[in-house]
């Protein structure tokens, strides 16, 4: 194999598991806030709205890390910058 050949494939590979380890861990911190989050509300239900509010701003945070996820396998993908030095 040849030096484009094995950056290729190294490429594929480790955008797959930044793909895979990104949703895997944003689907299971989700889960566990949400969790706690319902918990919460059902221990105080008179401060639903703060915590309805609180839980979607900290679900919102735990997405972002997924889309980074997404956004560096992308780049990993279409821009890598080992392109150009190896085939350069």
């Amino acid at each position: 194999m040849d030096n484009v050949s094995i950056i290729g494939a190294v490429s594929i590979v480790m955008a797959g598991l930044t793909i895979a380890i990104g949703s895997i861990t944003s689907a299971l911190a989700q889960g566990r806030a949400v969790a706690q989050g319902l918990q919460s509300i059902a221990q105080q239900p008179d401060e639903s709205g703060t915590l309805t509010r609180t839980l979607f701003v900290g679900l919102a945070m735990i997405e972002s890390f997924a889309i980074y996820c997404f956004v560096i396998s992308m780049i990993i993908l279409f821009a890598n910058p080992f392109w150009n030095h190896v085939t350069g």
